[in-house]
């Protein structure tokens, strides 16, 4: 592989619990009540692709814009600051630069949340390109944002590009990019929906994934090797 492209809610910060609150907490606001675990199960949507699933046509119609930018302000205020980055997120980027690997950022969040979150984790010098929902119409499982990445990416083949992500909708986007995913369980979900969403290898974390490092996907490949 020439090139990763990690999702970050999820893969690298521990955040999908608090995303799921501040969803539940937004949706309330607005006389709408919701299942914390069937809110959970659609982050890694964003918001475009998630309301639909809690609200009908005329509320996301007439409301759609409004509840998302309060919930965009909620997770600032009252829960942006207690997410934390996996273990071993900046060693398996250094892992991964010193094979010469190009490191790329792809989330469903907005650009300013992908700058914040790379200062959080300490990998701001590691990164060569970052996309976000800015820099794509549609959220994940659409190819969006997966596209736009490629295009920062464009002297890589395709073939050599993995893409990292916790959820079934990272492995689904990618996959409609014509890309492979590598599945991480920390965001919580099952092993058997990442499979089954076309992840090529599952890890339990960051970590995990670096302590395996040589027998995994990212591994450079010497010719002869099996």
């Amino acid at each position: 592989m020439k090139a990763a492209i990690f999702d970050i809610d999820g893969t690298l910060l521990d955040s999908v619990d608090l995303h799921a609150e501040a969803w539940v907490e937004a949706f309330r606001h607005f006389g709408v009540e919701t299942d914390f675990a069937e809110v959970r199960s659609q982050i890694g949507k964003g918001g475009d692709e998630l309301m639909p699933v809690f609200l009908s046509e005329a509320q996301l119609r007439d409301q759609g814009e409004t509840i998302e930018a309060y919930r965009s302000d909620l997770f600032k205020r009252d829960y942006r600051d207690r997410v934390k980055p996996f273990p071993g997120v900046r060693a398996l980027f250094e892992r991964l630069r010193a094979d010469g690997t190009t490191i790329a950022l792809a989330s469903s969040g907005k650009r300013s949340e992908v700058e914040h979150y790379q200062k959080v984790l300490g990998i701001e010098d590691l990164v060569d390109a970052a996309t976000s929902s800015d820099d794509a119409e549609r959220s994940k499982p659409h190819p969006d944002i997966f596209q736009a990445a490629l295009k920062r990416l464009d002297d890589v083949d395709r073939s050599e590009i993995v893409v990292l992500g916790d959820t079934p909708y990272d492995a689904q986007a990618a996959g409609k990019a014509g890309l492979a995913t590598i599945g991480l369980l920390c965001g919580g979900f099952p092993e058997a929906d990442l499979r089954a969403a076309g992840c090529i290898a599952i890890y339990r974390s960051p970590e995990h994934l670096l302590a395996d490092f040589e027998a995994s996907p990212l591994a450079k490949r010497k010719p002869g090797d099996g």
